[in-house]
Order: C-alpha cells, then sequence, then structure tokens
C-alpha cells in the first residue's frame, strides 16, 4: 500500500512535469523530454498495478495450495489417531504408520448393561441380591485402511507434500509428554510455508510467514498435532475447514 502511494503521487507529478514542459522547455526539446516522461508514467502505472494484482494472485494461489496441503494433513492425523487408538502412541515414522494401516484392524465391541446375583449381599441377607455390570461384547475386527481410506492408497503416499517444492516431505515425530507422572502421547506434523510457496513473490511470502491473524495460518508453518501441549488439531482458521 505505501508503494501504490508514493507511485501514485509520482505519477501525478511526472503528469504536471510534462505540462510544465510543454509550457515552459523551447519546442526542440520537447519531444525527447516528453518520451522519456510518458515512459515513466507508463512504467510506475505498470509497478502500480503489480503492487496491487500481486498480492490477490499471491493469496489465490497461496490459499489453493494450503487447502491441498491440509487434507494431507488431515490424512496423517486421521491415521496417527488409528494407530494410538489400537497400539496406546503414535507412531515414530511415515514407515511404521503406512504398515500399521496396512495390517492393523480396529476391534469392534458392544457395551450393554446387565445385572447379577451379589453371593456376598445374598449370603448376608438370605434373599437374592443383585447388583449392575457392564458387559463388552468382542463383535469382530474391520480392518483400519477401509475404515480410513475404503479403496484409496493415497496413504501409501502421505508423507509427500502434494505441492510447493518438488521432492518435499513433511516433518513428522511423536513422543510422550509428562503430565501429573502421566506419560501422555503426542505427535506433530509439519512443512514450512517457505517449502508450500517456495516460487512466489519473495517478499510476499516473508510477509505471510509473519502472520499473527484469527483469519490466516499463523506462524512460518502448516501443522497438525504438537510436541509441546496435548492437542491434535490443526493450526489453520475454520475458512480452511474443520481444524480438529
Amino acid at each position: 500500500m505505501t508503494f501504490f502511494l508514493i507511485a501514485l503521487a509520482v505519477i501525478l507529478a511526472t503528469i504536471g512535469l510534462v505540462k510544465l514542459v510543454d509550457k515552459f522547455i523551447p519546442s526542440k526539446f520537447k519531444p525527447v523530454l516528453n518520451i522519456a516522461l510518458w515512459l515513466l508514467i507508463g512504467y510506475l502505472g505498470y509497478q502500480t498495478y503489480n503492487s496491487i494484482y500481486e498480492p490477490l494472485q499471491f493469496n489465490k494461489e497461496k490459499n489453493k495450495r494450503y487447502a491441498t496441503v491440509i487434507n494431507s494433513l488431515k490424512d496423517i492425523r486421521d491415521s496417527q489417531l488409528a494407530h494410538r487408538q489400537v497400539t496406546g502412541k503414535f507412531a515414530e515414522n511415515f514407515d511404521n504408520l503406512i504398515k500399521f494401516i496396512d495390517t492393523a484392524e480396529y476391534t469392534l465391541t458392544q457395551r450393554r448393561d446387565s445385572s447379577i446375583i451379589d453371593v456376598e449381599l445374598t449370603r448376608r441377607y438370605g434373599v437374592d441380591t443383585t447388583k449392575d455390570i457392564v458387559i463388552i461384547d468382542t463383535l469382530g475386527t474391520v480392518s483400519v485402511k477401509d475404515s480410513l481410506f475404503k479403496t484409496s492408497s493415497r496413504y501409501k503416499t502421505m508423507m509427500n507434500v502434494p505441492v510447493g517444492e518438488p521432492g518435499a516431505k513433511f516433518e513428522m515425530k511423536s513422543g510422550f509428554l509428562e503430565q501429573n507422572n502421566i506419560k501422555i502421547p503426542v505427535f506433530e506434523a509439519l512443512v514450512k510455508k517457505n517449502v508450500i510457496l517456495y516460487d512466489q513473490n519473495k517478499d510476499l511470502l516473508i510477509q505471510e510467514n509473519q502472520v499473527i491473524s484469527v483469519d490466516g495460518v499463523n506462524g512460518p508453518a502448516l501443522k497438525v498435532g504438537s510436541m509441546d501441549e496435548v492437542k491434535t488439531g490443526g493450526n489453520w482458521p475454520k475458512t480452511y475447514g474443520d481444524n480438529e
């Protein structure tokens, strides 16, 4: 915006110079000076146009790429949550996570209420006395792969960043946080904005890395989960879809 205002002021000043040249400069110098000044006006006009157009195009491309990356981060999160549900912890790397999806199964259970004779109370009071219990029935198993991805095999390449710098991969790590003497499993998967937008305007990319906004992706990376707190949500705003 600052450049736009400066460029506009220079254009207006240059137009004023053209009029002054036309009025005060000898006729033999006017053609050359007028051409030079109009060329300057054209250049500044082009730069002013770019100062408006480039950010619009940058944001359009950024939003498109972020949406694609977020879909991959959601796949990683869903896979990690399944891993924790079955094994009690998160996978350390993508190789282990993919192997898990290929082979693991959920156990299907059904919870139902029932009652049985309370032997101790029956003996004590001499009459049949019952107590309530919960019975967990095992109904069978279902493939983790079928549950999460059905017929798709995209999980086999979920370590690859789908847009941006060619050959880039998501960073992922897992471990435990200790709270109240309890070790809680955590994980984090991320990719830097510099990777996603590697071929975009560098000045606009620097600004994007410094974003602090409720409507933007704060910080220099798109990520899901955290190694510093117990959370499995993403750091993108709701405008990009559910982040939990």
